[in-house]
């Protein structure tokens, strides 16, 4: 299993119910994902439970602090190089369950790069690993649920959330609303969500113009219809959406949709023998989706396919739902951050909009200007130059993260596992 968050652990307990020998891997230090970032085994409600299940399960070994850096399948079995704090290891197994998740899609606009400037889910989960936000002005803004998730939590740690500042216009809001009601369980965690912020303006169809600072954020500019609107604010949390993470996927050769996701069947399988995919890798769709995800990608890869009876049912329920939300929720051409020549786009490499504009490929500004051949390795830079100029990125090769010339120089075949 690759991934500890919902999906991951749900298909790791499963698996091991089922009687296989279980590696879970998750590059966090703990096990939980985002979403149950901070939860403890043994806390009341399903992330506790699970959490204390797969930690207690004999079958199951968890590995955290462990990164997948390269990949490679095979006919009879797969290759994970793994680096971890114990070192360098290559991994082979005959199943892959891949829970890899989500990352947050960042857009350039002016400022952007200002400190206190931070994505929605970056200051969340700050916020949960010891960040003290008492008193601290925020303004939430981008687009999607994610948005009101971020603004409860931080206002339930004590900050001082200003305004909720919501791209979409107030139709596609409110169609969002009406049609996520009609889902199980969605109500009651809308309504929560509201209870949680009662008194916090949310402002549909209204976009970040700048965000304004000497050496660090001092405001942010929104648009709101036709008018502008400067707030005074130690945090921006910006979102743009998630995007799945599919860049170990890739190496294994798994094929994507168009939206970008893995594309699987109704069993979670991918189109390579023995790899599964589970969770947002295969489309955002909220914690349920993910945890039955996870349950019936491990059913098919243990053979307990007689617990999947009605699987079928609550996996069309989930689909509807992630349409809905995509749907609601889609990055619109007239909506898009518009940048200023100066601001810059690749961060690794420093290279500016304005440096941009002169190609019309993704291979063509990154020969000529070294954009996305930082650190990241486009991570970032990368979708952001696909959504604002309609370019392809392609930018998934190994390693997948930095590693010590050490454990390179004492295994060579990392970056082409045997």
């Amino acid at each position: 299993m690759v991934g500890a968050g919902p999906a991951g652990l749900m298909a790791a307990l499963t698996a091991a119910q089922g009687g296989l020998r279980v590696l879970l891997l998750d590059a966090q230090p703990t096990a939980g994902g985002q979403i149950w970032r901070a939860a403890a085994a043994g806390q009341k409600g399903t992330a506790g439970d699970l959490l204390r299940d797969v930690a207690s399960h004999p079958g199951i070994t968890v590995l955290s602090g462990a990164e997948v850096v390269a990949a490679e399948a095979g006919e009879q079995s797969h290759t994970l190089a793994v680096t971890s704090p114990s070192g360098l290891s290559h991994v082979h197994a005959a199943r892959v369950i891949l829970a890899t998740g989500a990352t947050e899609r960042f857009l350039p606009f002016d400022g952007w790069t200002l400190p206190g400037v931070v994505g929605a889910g970056g200051l969340q989960a700050m916020s949960k690993g010891g960040l003290d936000v008492r008193g601290k002005r925020v303004v939430v803004a981008g687009s999607g649920p994610l948005l009101l998730a971020v603004a409860a939590g931080l206002r339930q740690k004590g900050a001082r959330v200003l305004a909720v500042a919501e791209r979409a216009g107030l139709p596609q809001v409110a169609a969002f609303g009406v049609a996520a009601a009609r889902f199980p369980g969605k109500a009651s965690e809308a309504l929560g969500l509201a209870a949680g912020l009662r008194g916090v303006p949310y402002w549909a169809d209204c976009a970040v113009v700048r965000a304004s600072g000497q050496d660090q954020l001092q405001s942010v500019t929104l648009r709101r219809g036709r008018r502008e609107i400067t707030l005074a604010c130690d945090y921006l949390a910006i979102a743009f959406g998630l995007m799945p993470e599919t860049r170990v996927a890739a190496l294994l050769g798994c094929p994507l949709t168009s939206a970008g996701a893995v594309d699987v069947s109704v069993w979670q399988a991918t189109g390579v023998s023995g790899v599964y995919a589970a969770g947002e890798v295969c489309g955002i769709g909220g914690v349920d989706g993910a945890l039955l995800e996870g349950f019936v990608a491990a059913c098919a890869a243990s053979g307990q396919i007689g617990r999947l009876r009605d699987a079928p049912r609550r996996a069309e329920i989930q689909r509807r739902f992630q349409a809905v939300l995509e749907r609601s929720f889609a990055l619109r051409p007239n909506r898009l951050p518009t940048p200023s020549p100066a601001t810059i786009v690749c961060r690794c490499e420093d290279v500016r909009h304005g440096d941009l504009q002169p190609f019309t490929t993704w291979t063509a500004a990154k020969l000529q200007t070294r954009c996305g051949m930082g650190a990241c390795q486009g991570r970032v830079c990368g979708p952001a130059c696909e959504t604002l100029y309609g370019w392809k990125f392609s930018g998934v090769r190994a390693p997948l993260a930095p590693l010590l010339l050490s454990q390179l120089l004492g295994d060579p075949n990392t970056l082409s596992p045997p």
